[in-house]
C-alpha cells in the first residue's frame, strides 16, 4: 500500500468525525491528521474528554474513537471483521478501503457520539 492509499481511506473516514465539529472542539484540522475532543473536562486531569481522531500512519490508518473504550457495551455490536481491525481499546487500523467496514464504523461512530450526549460530556 502507497501513502496515497492511506491518504484515501484518511479522506473517507475523517468526514465521519467532522460532522459533529461543531458540538465539539477540533484541536487539530490537517492533511494526514483531524483530532476532536469535547468541550467538557475530565476532572482527573483537567483536560478534554478526547471524543475520536483519524491519522495517517507509515503502515496504516489509524481511526480513534474514545467512547468505546469508556462504554464497552458500544461494541457489543459490531463485526467480528470491524472487531479484527482493532487495536487496543479504542483504535481501528485500516490498510485498504473496505467500504463495509467504513459504514458499520460510521454509525459506530453515530452511536458514539449519542451516548456522548446522553452521559452529558459534550
Amino acid at each position: 500500500m502507497s501513502q496515497t492509499d492511506f491518504q484515501e481511506i484518511f479522506n473517507q473516514l475523517k468526514p465521519y468525525l467532522k460532522k459533529y465539529e461543531q458540538e465539539l472542539v477540533v484541536t487539530t484540522d490537517q492533511n494526514q491528521l483531524y483530532y476532536l475532543d469535547s468541550n467538557k473536562i475530565f476532572p482527573r486531569n483537567n483536560k478534554p474528554y478526547f471524543f475520536g481522531s483519524v491519522s495517517v500512519k507509515k503502515n496504516y490508518v489509524s481511526y480513534y474513537l474514545m467512547p468505546v473504550y469508556m462504554f464497552l457495551d458500544l461494541l457489543e455490536s459490531i463485526s467480528p471483521s470491524l472487531k479484527a481491525r482493532m487495536q487496543g481499546k479504542s483504535c481501528f487500523n485500516f490498510k485498504k478501503f473496505d467500504s463495509e467496514l467504513f459504514n458499520e464504523l460510521e454509525r459506530l461512530t453515530d452511536e458514539s457520539f449519542n451516548r456522548f450526549k446522553i452521559e452529558e460530556l459534550i
